[in-house]
């Protein structure tokens, strides 16, 4: 079928005008699962403005599918599907059926909803566009052709076989040769059985069947219930169940199946499995013309004559038994006269060969006609294994079985018990045992002294190397070589072989700018370092250089370092450390105050950003480092 270009206006508003604008349909399908009011959907342009929405379709029957028609603008959209709890249309999830959904236009489809499973919504951009018509197909749109195309939409010439109906198989009876296509039967009665797992009836639920035209059928209470109707074929046959909203609950215990004349099964659905509203499809068969070949007696005047054959065979007319398989063949002297005539009519009981010589060793009580094959009673062991085997016996007596082993008794593995050597005789081989043990011999079957594993080195040139080891441990390791005393400078943690290298530890000022720089001290003593200030007098006095609070007084008080350590100077001091309360002694341009960043009286602490006020008017801002 050609798609048609539809060109429909669809009103747009535009600074308070209407105008027409080109619209092109559109057609949405909902299948739904059994929970209808949760589901919507709507349509939106590229701005968000909604054109076309749907649902929720609190009235339709369960699983029911909404085919809506809509007209929108060219250009890319936005078809968005809700779910209002969440599931999608994931009905199975509640022992129903999924949903789906698909949108459509111009014999394409833009959205495969098959997913149910969506959660809160699903959205898709579309591009809507016009339809343009498909080419034309070319062909044979003749059926009486063997050239037909059902897919051909424009005759392009190339019917040329006339079809000749007919029997094609030439297996058949009624074969012909000069037939190029099979002719069908082209109808018969299918039988359309109604299935109710409850038995309780459809209660409003219907099945449709289409060929042609539709015939509806329901059923009633029982648990099946059979119609019978006339079909065509060969030829497409579908099937749709409808249910109401009142049998929703019910509806999945429906099913159907529909059964042609020769046992096959075109449409089926089982109850609980059943999917209402979806279009079931098969093609009927009513089987061809062909004919069976039945191959039997066709005159009527013979004892074998058979009705229904088509194809005929031998014939007989005298009765008479003249099969061998029966008694009376070989009780019936002139049975001979009748080889010819197959007859069978007197042919009673079977016949039984065997020995009918009771003294016999096979005498078969069971048998009417002897064989001729009678055997004498042959006893002796009849046993193929045993010692003496007689394969001419075939009544058994007495055997005696092989026992092999080895039959030297000077041997080690010596069998009293064996009447037959097999060579396996093994001398005494004397060692040790044990698995287990140092010098253990596998070749070894009579015991001797064992000597048990000392693992340990058995490397003499190693430093762990044990004498009275046997078997290597590979626990071994090398002579190391270095100062093994742990208070040593240049002490080894790896060496296990002390050389005499160790040198001692000495700990004190490496700082050659240091006052008791010390050239043989090899190990740093950071706090041991003793600085000079520079100030008159002897080194150290009264304080190191180390001593913040004297670093701070000669720093505050140049006096103090220049020209003597007095009072004021030990004062200031104790001021520093903290252990000076009250007014410290004036010298011109004195300290008068130490505050911290919010004013407060403030020790010399380090690491504390202070101020230092002084008497004539002036403030340091210092930050004392340890």
């Amino acid at each position: 079928m050609k798609k048609l270009l539809l060109l429909l206006l669809l009103p747009l508003t535009l600074l308070g005008q209407t105008y027409p604008v080109p619209c092109f349909p559109m057609l949405v399908n909902i299948n739904l699962d059994q929970f209808q009011s949760e589901t919507t959907w709507d349509i939106k342009d590229a701005t968000g403005n909604i054109l076309f929405s749907g649902g929720p379709y609190t009235n339709a029957p369960d699983y029911e599918p909404q085919f809506i028609s809509v007209c929108v603008p060219l250009g890319t959209l936005n078809f968005t599907i809700y779910d209002s709890w969440g599931d999608g249309l994931a009905g199975a999830l509640w022992q129903g059926n999924d949903g789906s959904y698909f949108v459509m236009q111009c014999g394409d489809t833009l959205v495969y909803g098959t997913t149910p499973n969506f959660g809160d919504s699903a959205t898709y951009i579309i591009t809507s566009d016009t339809c343009t018509p498909p080419p034309p197909v070319p062909g044979c749109m003749d059926q009486n052709y063997l050239e037909f195309n059902p897919a051909a939409t424009a005759n392009n010439g190339s019917c040329t076989t006339l079809k000749i109906l007919g029997c094609t198989d030439s297996t058949m009876f009624n074969y012909d040769s000069t037939a190029n296509f099979i002719d069908n039967i082209d109808s018969c009665d299918y039988t359309l059985t109604l299935l109710d797992h409850g038995g309780n009836g459809w209660i409003g639920s219907r099945l449709e069947i289409y060929q042609d035209d539709t015939s509806q059928f329901i059923m009633g209470y029982g648990y099946s219930q059979d119609y019978s109707i006339q079909l065509k074929s060969p030829y497409v046959v579908s099937a749709k169940f409808f249910i109401s909203a009142q049998a929703s609950n019910t509806a999945s215990e429906c099913g159907f199946v529909l059964t042609g004349p020769l046992g096959d099964t075109v449409l089926y659905a089982a109850p609980h499995s059943i999917v209402p509203f979806f279009t079931y499809v098969g093609t009927t068969n009513c089987g061809n013309t062909c004919e069976e070949k039945v191959v039997g007696c066709m005159d009527s005047l013979a004892e074998n004559y058979e009705l229904t054959a088509n194809v005929d065979t031998f014939c007989y007319y005298v009765p008479g038994c003249i099969s061998p398989a029966y008694l009376e063949y070989h009780m019936d002297t002139s049975n001979g006269v009748y080889v010819d005539f197959n007859i069978q009519d007197s042919c009673d009981v079977l016949a039984a060969f065997g020995c009918l010589d009771s003294t016999a060793f096979n005498y078969d009580s069971l048998a009417n006609v002897d064989n001729g094959g009678c055997l004498p009673i042959v006893t002796g062991c009849m046993e193929s294994l045993a010692l003496n085997y007689n394969p001419l016996a075939n009544t058994p007596d007495t055997c005696i079985a092989y026992n092999y082993g080895c039959i030297d008794s000077t041997q080690f593995n010596y069998d009293p018990l064996a009447n037959t050597d097999d060579g396996s005789c093994e001398p005494f081989v004397y060692g040790c045992t044990d698995t287990m043990m140092f010098n253990y011999n596998p070749l070894a079957n009579a015991d001797d002294i064992c000597i048990s594993y000392i693992y340990g080195c058995t490397d003499p040139s190693m430093f762990n190397y044990q004498a009275s080891a046997n078997t290597e441990d590979f626990s071994c390791f090398p002579y190391i070589y270095g100062c093994t005393d742990s208070i040593a400078i240049n002490y080894d943690s790896l060496a296990n072989t002390d050389n005499s290298s160790c040198i001692d530890l000495v700990v004190g000022c490496m700082d050659q700018s240091a006052y008791n720089y010390d050239p043989n001290v090899n190990t740093v003593d950071s706090n041991s370092c003793l600085y000079d200030a520079g100030c008159y007098g002897n080194p150290g006095e009264p304080y190191w250089l180390n001593d913040p609070c004297y670093a701070w007084v000669i720093d505050v008080d140049g006096y103090c370092c220049e020209n003597d350590w007095d009072n004021i100077c030990q004062l200031t001091y104790n001021y520093c450390e903290g252990t000076w309360v009250g007014e410290l002694p004036k010298r011109m341009s004195n300290l008068i105050m130490i505050t911290d960043i919010l004013g407060r009286p403030a020790n010399m602490n380090t690491n504390q950003l202070l101020f230092f006020i002084y008497d004539d008017g002036t403030v340091e801002k210092k930050l004392l480092k340890k």
